[in-house]
């Protein structure tokens, strides 16, 4: 391979859980790519499948059920799911996201009973926030959460929503005090068996089609007051202000590992496929191409494994995130579009990876903050 499977210092002594990893994604997934593509999401019999082999809240404490990693086993699982040129297994945002939020915000009773359900693939969770009506300004939702006694009852409507489909559990996004801006924002979870909450349809992407990103509507959905994640009111935009850069990390795992990959899939056609009695590598056009695309892969590669290693020492800062998200994927983009070109017309052909691996990596640049919310946050640094 032209690119070697990556073995940074972050990922020192997983050898053996990337080969876990990498068998999972290359059994389980990857034969099954065109068909989660035609029904517009995975079989829910994946997930049990993964929590079977462990491969569910890896960074969840033991305590609660889970695997007792690090992110780097987060990590090392994406990385392995995008090599396998899979994009329709949410579970970036089941284990990198959802559970965290449990995790880090939940009460000690409700840790209890949900986390271990994450562990075992019981139970698939999913994050609401983006709504109809807004993007990336989070202080803007509508979505409410009006408190009447033990319970908050919930009206309002989000969409985008990656595990919508099959999601047991949502992290919703709500405002609790709508006069308050982002100190009105709370985080509350939902179980999808709560009278009232409905899902809408599973949307038409033109990448990412395994997905079941969907709509997801409540009407006077009660939930008690014990699901409000946090000590009290209004710290929702606080907590996804600190869980952000993870997100954003992951994101930029994704890209980063999808750049590797189209290079590698690029390369091996390159050679293979012959033009004018000749291989299509052979043309200087070609090999500069590659060139330029291996180089922008390899330095994207080492800034991702140093945001990666700070993250894991608690260092990683909003602006480092924010950075990486941006860099990595508006990096993919172009690489990938050059990688597309050297395919010629099979290169449009919605067999070949790379045409999948082009569409799927474009929403990177806009979901978990667009480029320019990105761009924006680190502005505001300088």
């Amino acid at each position: 391979m032209p690119l070697p499977t990556p073995n940074s210092a972050w990922a020192a002594g997983l050898d053996d859980f990337r080969e876990l990893a990498r068998t999972f994604c290359q059994k389980e997934i990857a034969p099954n790519i065109e068909r989660y593509n035609a029904q517009k999401h995975v079989d829910r019999e994946l997930w049990h499948k993964a929590g079977e082999v462990g491969l569910l809240a890896l960074s969840i404490p033991e305590e609660y059920g889970g695997g007792g990693g690090t992110f780097a086993h987060e990590a090392v699982l994406f990385e392995e799911q995008a090599r396998a040129g899979d994009s329709a297994w949410g579970v970036s945002v089941h284990n990198g996201i959802v559970a965290q939020y449990l995790l880090e915000y939940a009460s000690e009773e409700k840790k209890k009973e949900w986390l271990p359900k994450f562990a075992s693939g019981e139970m698939v969770g999913a994050i609401g926030m983006t709504e109809p009506g807004t993007g990336s300004d989070l202080q803007g939702i509508k979505t409410r959460a009006v408190r009447d006694g033990s319970h908050y009852v919930i009206n309002g409507a989000k969409t985008f929503i990656t595990n919508g489909g099959f999601a047991d559990l949502v992290v919703l996004a709500v405002k609790t005090d709508p006069d308050a801006g982002a100190h009105g924002v709370s985080l509350i979870a939902v179980p999808a068996d709560t009278p009232g909450f409905r899902r809408g349809r599973v949307l038409d992407k033109i990448g990412l089609k395994g997905q079941d990103t969907a709509e997801l509507f409540f009407d006077d959905v009660r939930v008690p007051v014990a699901n409000l994640l946090g000590e009290q009111e209004g710290q929702g935009f606080i907590q996804m202000m600190q869980q952000l850069p993870q997100e954003r990390l992951l994101i930029a795992i994704t890209a980063v590992a999808g750049m590797e990959t189209a290079i590698e899939a690029t390369i091996a056609y390159t050679k293979e496929r012959t033009a004018f009695g000749r291989p299509i590598f052979s043309f200087q056009n070609t090999k500069f191409t590659l060139a330029e695309a291996a180089t922008e892969a390899t330095v994207a590669r080492a800034f991702l494994d140093q945001c990666i290693e700070r993250h894991l020492r608690g260092e990683l800062d909003v602006r480092g995130a924010a950075m990486a998200k941006l860099w990595t994927t508006e990096r993919v983009n172009k690489v990938v579009d050059d990688c597309l070109q050297l395919f010629g017309g099979y290169g449009y052909m919605t067999e070949y990876p790379i045409a999948r691996a082009w569409t799927d990596l474009r929403i990177t640049r806009i979901f978990g903050g667009t480029s320019e919310i990105m761009k924006e946050i680190i502005s505001r640094t300088l």
